[in-house]
C-alpha cells in the first residue's frame, strides 16, 4: 500500500474540536452528552426510514439484481466484514459492482475509473444504488442511516499505523451516509475523512443528521464523489 498523506486540517474542525490530526492526542468527546431526544430520534428514524426506503426501492433493487446477472456471472450481492461500533465485526451487504474475484490478490482501495468495476456497477456506484442492501444492516442495528462509513479492519490497521485517531471512528454506530460522504466522499483522503467524521461524532444532533440526509440526496442525484 502506498503511504497515505494527511489531509489539511481546516480551521473549521480544528477550532471546534481543538485537536491536531497529525498527533495521536485523543480528541475531546461529547459522546456521553447526547440528549435523550436525539437517542430516541436516532433509533426511531433509523428503523422507520430504512423500512420505508426498503419497500419503496424494492422494485429498483429487483431490476438491478436482474441486470447484474445479465451482465456477468457471479452473485448479485456482495458481503464483506467491516468494523462496527466499538470495533465489533459486522457483515455488510452491497450489490456486486465489480468483477468476481476483484480482490484475488488482497484488499485494494478503489480508484477513479477502476478497471474492476462493471458497466452496471459504474452506474450503481455513481447513484449509490449498490449501497441499498445496507438498509438491512440498519434494520439489524449494525448500522445507522447517518454515521462514519464502516471500514475494513485491514485498512483501519494500516491507517492507525500513521494516526491512532483513526480508531476513534468506531465509537459510534457506522452509517449508510455521513458528513465525510457529503463533503468529498472518495475525492478526499482517509485523514480528511477522519477529520470530518470526528466533527460529526462530536456534534451529533437531529439538525446535523437531517442536513446530511438532504445533502446526500444532492450527492446521489449529481453522482459527486463516486468511484
Amino acid at each position: 500500500m502506498e503511504d497515505i498523506k494527511y489531509g489539511t486540517s481546516t480551521d473549521e474542525y480544528a477550532s471546534i474540536n481543538s485537536f491536531d490530526l497529525t498527533s495521536n492526542t485523543k480528541p475531546e468527546t461529547t459522546l456521553n452528552k447526547k440528549s435523550k431526544l436525539y437517542i430516541i430520534f436516532n433509533f426511531t428514524f433509523d428503523i422507520l426510514f430504512s423500512a420505508v426506503l426498503l419497500l419503496t426501492t424494492f422494485p429498483i433493487m429487483i431490476l438491478f439484481a436482474i441486470l447484474i446477472k445479465i451482465e456477468s456471472k457471479g452473485p448479485v450481492f456482495y458481503s464483506q466484514v467491516r468494523l462496527g461500533k466499538n470495533n465489533k465485526q459486522i457483515t455488510i451487504y452491497k450489490f456486486r459492482s465489480m468483477k468476481v474475484n476483484a480482490e484475488s490478490e488482497g484488499p485494494v482501495w478503489a480508484n477513479v475509473n477502476d478497471y474492476r468495476v462493471t458497466k452496471i456497477g459504474k452506474f450503481m456506484r455513481k447513484t449509490r444504488i449498490d449501497e441499498l442492501p445496507q438498509l438491512y444492516n440498519v434494520l439489524k442495528r449494525d448500522m445507522s442511516i447517518v454515521g462514519p462509513r464502516p471500514e475494513r479492519e485491514f485498512f483501519v490497521d494500516e491507517f492507525m499505523k500513521t494516526n491512532q485517531l483513526y480508531g476513534y471512528r468506531t465509537k459510534v454506530r457506522p452509517g449508510l451516509t455521513g458528513w465525510a460522504q457529503v463533503n468529498g466522499g472518495y475525492d478526499i483522503d482517509p485523514f480528511e475523512k477522519l477529520e470530518k467524521d470526528i466533527y460529526y461524532i462530536n456534534n451529533q444532533s437531529i439538525i446535523l443528521d437531517l442536513k446530511i440526509i438532504m445533502r446526500t440526496v444532492f450527492v446521489v442525484l449529481s453522482g459527486n464523489g463516486a468511484r
